[in-house]
């Protein structure tokens, strides 16, 4: 894990200002550092196990130009050794990959039709096959019409990311590891490579992805999160392409600095580009690793500079960073601390929407705002400052705010839950839905507070502790209150209904329902069960194909392409 710094949420580097984790900034942006021991959990089907054994702490930290660091002992280097180390791929490994396979197809199903996903595919559609290989193909459209690799990472990651309703991974910083995925598959498919390449190469993405977001915070600096996903696609694509350590290594530099922004794109009134930024990081990194196959180098070292990320978009020069990786040979099993979502709302929510939904159906009171004089959410620091009324954002509150925000609105969804007794992708969304008037009376009575016992819990790196629920208080206007809790969403692995492959499976039919004919669910989850197995023949049929009226009923304005 980071240092103390890292695992503080959203408060800003003023002066003197002192993080929720208790290191001090300065003026200079430096940080007392206080390392703690690393702790990584490995987990499977049935939840969260013991601490891995087979780990190496890498530190890192800022090094002065005149200061020798050795190429082997760049953070970018290690993952890239990472990525090129043969390891086995366990069992209960292989069957998530596979679940998260399906999760992704599913969410894409249900956004086939929102126009950021059909821009997205027209403007891969204007890109055919370059010379490399066979093409890509897009989500939604029959493999006959492939299109250039990076622009079916674009394509598809934004058809993956749109309803933000796929898996996460939530630490010193928060993430969507499936994000790895389509990039991942398209150059598989380009290519002409097998399933069993192809497992291999996401399994590394996953490993990447969750080692930087157990270790190093992003988002306290108010850079987006999509900066560890280049490099995590650059690995993963290293991996499945057979490519040398060299080689990986230069691609994961140039994918970092191609990739790193500010979180705007998840604050305020938030817009498409929150589920362009992950895509745009996918098709980044597959051009970051054309390049370095060519031999074109990048910045180096890219996190430990003295201009540096980690100098000047970070904890600054006189900070480090503790990066649990897996030791040489030790197989890779970061996917398996990752969770998905059983419904379409920023995680931190997930718990809040089935405490929610259940208290709605037991005590009808709390629907009618005439009965409500005030509900709050304690919760953790960082639920209350990103979705919660401590982000100061009034769009939170905005009736005509767009599906992103509310997305990320929770008094608006516990408001909804409480009054329906469910979540629904597209329902609960609806402008209408949102634009009633006794739903906006009932919202604007919620809000969230910080509570620092879920704070620690959201930063505890035990499982058995690790929490993103929090506490609700009713005041009726009788007088009367309700107090109750959650701590983990239901789907979570230590949730009331863990998430199994019947789960996944579930999930994919009902979201694809009135989108894609059962036939074609099937045939997807058939392939998808077999990954391993597949042939390159195979691997190009591992999309979803919409029927055609269906994808042209999308159709958007042109632009340039």
């Amino acid at each position: 894990m980071g240092t103390q710094h890292d695992q503080a949420s959203e408060h800003e580097h003023d002066a003197g200002a002192t993080t929720d984790a208790g290191a001090t900034t300065d003026a200079g942006g430096g940080v007392d550092v206080t390392r703690a021991s690393s702790s990584r959990v490995t987990g499977g089907p049935d939840g969260p196990t013991a601490p891995a054994a087979d780990l190496v702490v890498h530190t890192v930290r800022v090094h002065r130009s005149d200061e020798p660091l050795a190429r082997e002992d760049e953070l970018a280097w290690r993952l890239a050794a990472l990525a090129t180390d043969d390891a086995p791929v366990d069992d209960d490994v292989t069957e998530m990959v596979i679940n998260r396979l399906i999760d992704n197809a599913a969410v894409s199903a249900a956004s086939l039709l929102r126009a950021p996903v059909a821009v997205a595919r027209d403007q891969a559609l204007a890109h055919p096959p370059t010379t490399g290989g066979a093409g890509s193909q897009v989500t939604g459209v029959a493999p006959e019409h492939p299109v250039s690799p990076e622009w079916a990472a674009w394509s598809n990651g934004v058809a993956v990311r749109e309803l933000d309703f796929h898996d996460t991974f939530l630490a010193a910083e928060y993430s969507h590891p499936g994000d790895n995925i389509p990039a991942l598959v398209a150059v598989a498919q380009h290519r002409g490579l097998d399933g069993a390449a192809l497992l291999r190469g996401i399994v590394t993405g996953y490993e990447v992805q969750v080692d930087l977001v157990r270790a190093i915070s992003l988002h306290a600096h108010k850079i987006d999160h999509v900066a560890h996903l280049g490099p995590s696609v650059a690995a993963g694509l290293g991996t499945m392409l057979g490519l040398s350590t060299e080689v990986v290594h230069q691609a994961i530099g140039q994918a970092l600095h191609t990739t790193t922004a500010t979180r705007q794109s998840r604050k305020g009134a938030i817009s498409s580009w929150k589920a362009y930024a992950p895509a745009y990081a996918g098709k980044a990194a597959v051009e970051a690793v054309d390049r370095a196959m060519r031999g074109q180098g990048s910045p180096a070292p890219i996190y430990e500079g003295e201009d540096g990320v980690i100098a000047w978009l970070l904890d600054g020069p006189g900070a480090s960073y503790d990066v649990p990786l897996p030791a040489p040979g030790a197989s890779k099993r970061g996917i398996l601390d990752t969770y998905t979502k059983e419904h379409s709302a920023e995680y931190q929510a997930q718990a809040w929407i089935d405490l929610a939904r259940r208290l709605g159906r037991s005590r009808p009171a709390l629907r009618d705002p005439a009965q409500v004089r005030r509900i709050v959410l304690h919760t953790s620091h960082h639920t209350h400052v990103v979705i919660g009324s401590g982000a100061g954002d009034p769009q939170k509150y905005d009736p005509t705010a767009s599906r992103e925000t509310l997305d990320h609105s929770i008094p608006y969804i516990v408001a909804v839950a409480l009054q329906d007794g469910e979540w629904h992708h597209e329902r609960s969304y609806a402008p209408a839905r949102a634009q009633r008037p006794d739903t906006v009376e009932l919202w604007q009575r919620i809000t969230t507070a910080e509570d620092p016992a879920w704070t620690a819990r959201y930063h505890s790196t035990d499982p058995a502790e690790k929490a993103f629920g929090g506490r609700i208080e009713v005041e009726f206007v009788d007088g009367t209150t309700l107090v109750d809790e959650i701590a983990v969403a239901d789907a979570h692995p230590l949730g009331a209904r863990p998430f199994g492959r019947e789960d996944y499976v579930r999930k994919f039919r009902t979201l694809a329902e009135g989108v894609l004919p059962d036939a074609e669910v099937e045939r997807f989850v058939d392939l998808a069960t077999r990954l391993p197995s597949l042939t390159a023949a195979e691997v190009r049929q591992l999309g979803i194909v919409a029927p055609e009226a269906l994808a042209g009923a999308a159709a958007q304005p042109g632009g340039l392409f």
